[in-house]
């Protein structure tokens, strides 16, 4: 090969060489593509979410307070605040208190949302429109709002409930004090139905039409009917409706405060109170810490067994 031809392939070689070839280039943005859109929404649950996570986690190992000298200069305890949490009976009370409100407002709200979605199912527009409405204005009202307004239903001597049973010669009672659990549930399954009741409406209508009228040339009665064409054919939004109303009353705090106040005698006290006590009321930032980290386990373990049955019903 002569010089001149050498020089030329040199001079050919040095562009390829610095420039990538469009098939990389084609490759690295199949790979990233997809990923870009989703990095802001990444971001905010990093800085909003994983954060104050990880925060808690770190003042749960420190005697962190609110105001004093455990608030300008936190000192390490390590596992002294899961110790304490372990031999809290309070603590112990209080989860399982949770545990029962959860599992009982869920099952009322999904019951009953699903209840009067069904009977609006058939109805005229207009009624649809009345009684949704009438549903979803209990749900946009604020926590505090709904708070006063079952404190005067459930009030023990003029409330509206007492009044109602005195008319028909039964005995009343002080429902916030002698049934306090009943009075937070049937609260939030009040406030609540909305939701489900716009999940489960919006569910009904994907439900096929050939499949209900094959069950009815079948000769099957509206029950059956529900169990086994309805309900099946709408099981994964049902479970996505689980998962979020059992998040959304697992961290209900203003409601309980403003009704009742964890009270009777911390009847009421369910996490969110126990854990809002400890904190502005004893100055326990670094063992409240410790609590707000129960509740996020117990949101992931319900969140996880939600999950699990969806996945499995998929299959």
């Amino acid at each position: 090969m002569s010089s001149r031809d050498n020089g030329r392939g040199v001079a050919n070689a040095a562009p390829r060489s610095s420039t990538p070839p469009k098939s990389a280039l084609r490759t690295f943005r199949r790979s990233v593509g997809p990923v870009v859109p989703i990095v802001p929404a990444a971001a905010i649950m990093a800085v909003f979410f994983v954060g104050p996570i990880l925060w808690a986690v770190y003042v749960g190992f420190t005697d962190q307070g609110l105001t004093g000298a455990a608030a300008l200069n936190p000192q390490w305890v390590w596992f002294d605040n899961f110790e304490r949490l372990i031999n809290d009976r309070d603590a112990h009370a209080a989860i399982s208190r949770t545990v029962a409100y959860v599992l009982l407002v869920v099952a009322g709200q999904n019951v009953l949302g699903l209840a009067l979605a069904l009977l609006l199912q058939k109805r005229n527009k207009a009624m649809k429109t009345i009684a949704s409405g009438a549903v979803v204005l209990a749900w946009v009202l604020p926590e505090v709002v709904v708070a006063m307004l079952w404190y005067a239903f459930l009030n023990t001597r003029d409330g509206t409930l007492n009044t109602i049973l005195a008319s028909v010669g039964l005995p009343g009672q002080s429902w916030l004090i002698d049934q306090p659990l009943f009075a937070i549930v049937i609260a939030s399954v009040w406030r609540g139905t909305a939701f489900s009741l716009l999940i489960y409406s919006a569910a009904l209508e994907e439900v096929s039409p050939e499949s209900i009228e094959a069950a009815q040339v079948d000769g099957a009665s509206g029950m059956q009917q529900l169990f086994y064409v309805v309900l099946p054919s709408i099981s994964r939004l049902i479970l996505t409706n689980l998962l979020l109303t059992t998040l959304q009353t697992l961290g209900v705090f203003g409601l309980i405060f403003a009704l009742t106040g964890g009270g009777p005698g911390g009847q009421t006290q369910t996490l969110p109170l126990y854990m809002y006590e400890q904190a502005f009321r004893y100055n326990l930032i670094g063992y409240s810490s410790v609590i707000a980290i129960v509740l996020v386990v117990l949101g992931v373990i319900l969140s996880a067994f939600y999950l699990y049955a969806f996945r499995k019903g998929s299959k």
